[in-house]
């Protein structure tokens, strides 16, 4: 079994677009996509963890019950899709206890905006397992200008603030690390986001493919917006940014589609019933 995390976001929320559109009203756009996303998942068969950014739900409450009644999971995916950089402990406290309110208590999982984890950042760890989460999903065993660690570990192990990229018998707090794969010899996120538009197909494939055989689960991520690239407004971005938000993004939805057929996909929460 692998596992699905669909990070639910705005047009507006992605740490690249953002300092680009302070003047445009922020007006949800992508949350009118959730009944096409629901589909896609239902005709392939698969259920899925909607790691959601608070503010959506609270704009549009019935979002719930939709991901709900419909065998999907709901996680945490801060309030405004913030850098845990921008965030201090006793703010996130306060933001995970309004989710858990607005969500029904139905969240156990957690995945930071921009995959935001690091060595400043490792005080979160310490305030999911205050909060009794059971799992995150925010580290990448691969280094990229963003994000990421070149000696992570590849399958799910205990996570603690003091050990962000090994198992830590201690912790009761289970780190699923997103799927990386080869190609040209360097070790990328093969299957979500800007590496799964971009790269040849065949890399994502042959990288599941290549957990599978390990028995690892292969965890990908795609982001709503990727999914509903028809609903997003026009934005002016410089060269850089726009290529990396935007390229191939037409191709995103056909490309999960054919992973999600290839492939076993369910959601974190399934697969920790599963192992148990």
């Amino acid at each position: 079994m692998n596992i699905l995390g669909i990070d639910f976001e705005e047009w507006y929320h992605p740490q690249l677009v953002q300092p680009f559109i302070k003047n445009l009203k922020h007006e949800p756009k992508i949350i009118e996509g959730i009944t096409k996303i629901l589909e896609l998942l239902r005709k392939t068969e698969t259920n899925a963890t909607f790691f959601m950014v608070g503010e959506l739900l609270e704009f549009k409450p019935e979002l719930l019950d939709l991901i709900l009644e419909n065998g999907h999971e709901i996680s945490f995916h801060t309030m405004n899709h913030s850098n845990l950089n921008d965030l201090t402990k006793e703010k996130f406290l306060d933001e995970l206890e309004f989710f858990h309110k607005i969500s029904d208590g139905k969240s156990k999982g957690f995945r930071a905006p921009t995959f935001s984890i690091n060595e400043n950042t490792s005080w979160i760890i310490d305030a999911l397992i205050e909060r009794n989460y059971l799992y995150d999903s925010s580290i990448v065993p691969a280094k990229t200008q963003l994000y990421g660690f070149t000696n992570a570990e590849k399958n799910p192990y205990n996570i603690s603030s003091s050990s962000l990229t090994k198992n830590d018998p201690n912790s009761k707090l289970i780190e699923f690390p997103l799927c990386v794969g080869k190609f040209l010899g360097k070790n990328l996120p093969t299957a979500g986001g800007f590496y799964l538009r971009s790269l040849p197909m065949k890399t994502s494939i042959n990288s599941i493919k290549d957990y599978e055989k390990q028995n690892i689960p292969a965890t990908i991520y795609v982001h709503s917006w990727e999914l509903t690239p028809e609903l997003i407004p026009r934005i002016n971005l410089p060269m850089k940014e726009n290529f990396v938000t935007f390229h191939n993004i037409k191709k995103t939805y056909s490309r999960i589609e054919t992973l999600l057929q290839k492939f076993h996909f369910s959601s974190f929460e399934n697969y920790i019933k599963n192992i148990k």
